[in-house]
C-alpha cells in the first residue's frame, strides 16, 4: 500500500499548484515539487545571474547553488515574498559573493604575470564577442560598481519595481533612483566606447 502511495504521489502533476502549496510540498521533502519551483524560476535566476557574472559557468553554478540554498533552508522561507523574489535575494548574495572571489583571483592572478589591473574591469573579448549587442551589454553591466549594477539588473533586466528593488537589496527608494540614474549614465558612455572598438 506503502508504495501505491509513494507512487501516486510521485507522479503527481505540480504544474498546477500554486507557490504555497508547492512549498509546503518541498518541506515534506517532495523532490518533484522542487522540481516544479526550479522549472518555474530557473530563467529569471539564470537572467540575473548572467547579468551580475556574465555568461560564464560560474553564474550556472551559483544558479545551481542558488536552488540547492533554498531546499536546505525552506523552513526559513516565511511567504513574506513570492518564491521568485526570495530566490533572487538568494541568487544576488551568491553572485556577490562570488563576484568577490572573481576579483581576489584576478587580482592574485594578474599579481603572479606581474600586471597590473586595469580598475577593476579588465575585459577580454573576441573579435565577434565586440559586435554582439548581448555581450556589450554584459561588457557594459560589469564595469558599473556593483551597487549600480544590482540596481539595473533588478530594475531594467528583470522589472522589478522601485519599491520591490529596495526591499530586495534592503536600500531606500531614494537610493535605487539615484544609483539607478547614475548606473544608465554610466551605461550610456560605456557602451558608445564599446560601439566605436
Amino acid at each position: 500500500m506503502d508504495q501505491i502511495r509513494n507512487s501516486l504521489s510521485t507522479s503527481r502533476d505540480y504544474s498546477a499548484l500554486d507557490e504555497q502549496m508547492l512549498v509546503l510540498e518541498v518541506r515534506k521533502g517532495n523532490e518533484a515539487a522542487m522540481e516544479e519551483i526550479v522549472n518555474r524560476n530557473k530563467k529569471a535566476v539564470a537572467t540575473v545571474l548572467k547579468a551580475i557574472l556574465g555568461d560564464t559557468q560560474e553564474a550556472e553554478d551559483v544558479g545551481q547553488e542558488t536552488f540547492i540554498r533554498f531546499w536546505c533552508n525552506i523552513e526559513s522561507y516565511r511567504h513574506e515574498a513570492r518564491v521568485s523574489t526570495y530566490l533572487t535575494r538568494i541568487a544576488i548574495n551568491l553572485a556577490i559573493n562570488e563576484g568577490r572571489r572573481q576579483k581576489r583571483r584576478t587580482t592574485i592572478l594578474h599579481s603572479i604575470n606581474n600586471r597590473q589591473l586595469n580598475g577593476n574591469s579588465d575585459i577580454y573579448l573576441s573579435e565577434a564577442q565586440r559586435y554582439d549587442d548581448v555581450s556589450h551589454l554584459q561588457v557594459a553591466l560589469s564595469r558599473l560598481d556593483d551597487d549600480q549594477r544590482m540596481v539595473v539588473v533588478l530594475r531594467m533586466l528583470q522589472g522589478y519595481s522601485t519599491k520591490e528593488t529596495s526591499k530586495l537589496l534592503n536600500i531606500p527608494t531614494g537610493t535605487v533612483l539615484s544609483r539607478l540614474s547614475r548606473a544608465l549614465d554610466k551605461l550610456k558612455v560605456i557602451l558608445l566606447k564599446l560601439e566605436k572598438v
